[in-house]
């Protein structure tokens, strides 16, 4: 019934009074979904979370991925069923789950943060790798971050460059991807203040040009520095000698090569083509009407107000 009535991606788990608990995904399977067992002096126990990493630190052992449109009921006597409840499910996993969120012990070989991305590069080039910044680890994600003026601050906040790594040096950053631009213009600016001649900047992923639709709460079209502009001035944009791009079909490939199975990918936010083929340009309008800083911002300067009028 609700692959009948819901549009997007969606990964559930629910308790059913009396019955057990049930995990379905989207028959698209956009967002992961994975279930695991153990072994205990009183049966066995079950997991459904949505990373494998969260079954290995509890001590479970992974049994599959809930497939697209797959329901799994686990049964209150223990007992496990799987039935397939959707017409017809595709796999189309996000991509930019892969390049953004899950971590590299979840999905190989798959950049989780630049570290792996550039260690390879290093290794491809033949040249030294450093750890050029210190990263605080209690600042998190600054591309979700409210407001334009917050995120800058918290990437100074969040990475120190380490001096002796950049002093008269020609260097090669490697992020992730380059979503809004705040953390990519801040880092190669703080390198040149560190003192690098050169500052050339890769990133693992293609241009992020269009928002997420499904369940990531990522910047509106107008938010993101790819959107409408060329890799050459997005290059001037972020002050960079040198803006370098992964190709789609190259990240694709990489991805497959840790499930070959998977036939295609949704790629929306670097392409703009939604795998549900039902996200309108009207959709997307409204969108940016509720998710652009400046639309948050007046909701929460519409609140403050109400606040304020209620205590008075």
């Amino acid at each position: 019934g609700v692959h009948l009535r819901c549009r997007g991606a969606y990964a559930c788990v629910a308790m059913i009074t009396g019955y057990g608990v049930v995990g379905f995904r989207d028959p698209y399977g956009i967002r992961p979904a994975v279930y695991g067992v153990r072994e205990t002096k009183n049966g066995v126990d079950y997991l459904i979370a949505s990373e494998s990493v969260a079954l290995d630190a509890l001590g479970y052992e992974l049994l599959a991925d809930i497939q697209p449109g797959e329901a799994v009921l686990i049964t209150l006597d223990g007992k496990l069923h799987k039935r397939q409840c959707a017409a017809n499910p595709i796999y189309s996993p996000c991509i930019f789950e892969h390049v953004y969120l899950a971590r590299p012990d979840s999905v190989i070989p798959i950049p989780d943060t630049s570290r792996v991305a550039g260690a390879e590069l290093a290794a491809r080039l033949g040249v030294n790798y450093r750890e050029g910044f210190i990263k605080n680890r209690y600042i998190g994600r600054t591309f979700i971050m409210p407001g334009q003026a917050q995120r800058k601050k918290s990437v100074r906040q969040k990475l120190n460059p380490v001096d002796l790594e950049f002093k008269g040096k020609n260097v090669l950053l490697v992020d992730d991807s380059i979503v809004r631009g705040t953390t990519s213009r801040e880092i190669i600016e703080m390198a040149r203040e560190a003192g690098a001649k050169k500052v050339y900047f890769a990133s693992a992923a293609p241009p992020v040009r269009y928002p997420n639709v499904y369940g990531i709460d990522m910047p509106t079209s107008s938010e993101l520095v790819a959107h409408g502009r060329s890799v050459e001035e997005l290059q001037t944009l972020l002050g960079a000698d040198r803006l370098i791009y992964q190709d789609l079909e190259d990240l694709v490939e990489a991805v497959r090569a840790g499930n070959p199975a998977i036939t295609r990918f949704d790629c929306s936010v670097f392409t703009g083509e939604y795998i549900t083929q039902d996200v309108t340009a009207e959709y997307l309008s409204q969108l940016e009407l509720f998710r652009s800083d400046s639309a948050k911002s007046a909701r929460k300067q519409a609140r403050t107000v109400i606040e304020l009028t209620n205590n008075a």
